[in-house]
């Protein structure tokens, strides 16, 4: 049966799919060591749902070295982090993807409801292969031709484009404060994992808690109060 309200429903990968935060963690610690600047896993909070780039830029403002490498060099350090957050990768398997996903993504399927993509990460496709997921999802936006990171709204956008779907009748999940702003900036309905996310329409601890009857009660009372 279709649901005749919800056009669509777009995941983040990092965090809501699978756990692949302690990776991105190590691979950016490990640069960062060598410029001589230490970040520690509270600092990696602020480098979720943030492109690579863009992480990089912040890493480097935390040492106050923003301004001592040209953009060729900085390309290279990102370059040169992805490489070992690419090996670091080979450890993944079917079983790490996070608890209720599978059931979650089954039972949204299993009304007609198109599921999509929105990671700013350009590995994306090398994690869904690892977890066994390519076939999973209707479409999947691609982080190469993402021009602005979250928090701004465009990989939503262009997830809900691809998707055929309006974003003011569409769902996105995500764990990073950055992507809750970026779904709320697209009109979309937001679901937050993780207690310390602000401003998400409905907010769950873990991914186990992601229930889609659930979801799609608070999303009917989002719907009507608006109205």
């Amino acid at each position: 049966m279709v649901n005749p309200t919800i056009e669509s429903v777009v995941f983040d990968l990092d965090g809501v799919i699978t756990d692949t935060a302690h990776f991105h963690y190590l691979a950016w610690k490990q640069l960062a060591e060598e410029l001589d600047i230490i970040i520690d896993e509270i600092f990696n909070e602020r480098l979720k749902g943030v492109s690579r780039m863009d992480s990089l830029e912040l890493i480097l403002k935390e040492g106050n070295r923003q301004n001592d490498f040209t953009l060729s060099e900085k390309e290279e350090m990102a370059y040169k982090k992805n490489l070992h957050y690419c090996d670091l990768l080979k450890q993944l398997t079917p079983n790490d993807v996070l608890p209720g996903i599978l059931e979650l993504i089954s039972n949204i399927k299993a009304e007609g409801i198109p599921v999509g993509l929105a990671s700013v990460s350009k590995n994306a496709g090398t994690v869904l292969k690892a977890l066994d997921l390519e076939g999973a999802f209707d479409y999947i936006a691609d982080a190469a031709k993402i021009k602005k990171s979250k928090p701004d709204p465009e990989i939503f956008l262009t997830a809900c484009k691809g998707l055929g779907a309006s974003p003011k009748r569409s769902i996105g999940i995500e764990d990073a404060q950055a992507g809750i702003e970026a779904i709320n900036s697209s009109e979309m309905f937001s679901v937050g994992v993780g207690n310390t996310l602000r401003d998400a329409d409905y907010l769950v601890g873990s991914t186990n808690h992601l229930q889609w009857k659930s979801i799609k009660e608070a999303y009917e009372i989002c719907l009507k109060g608006s109205k």
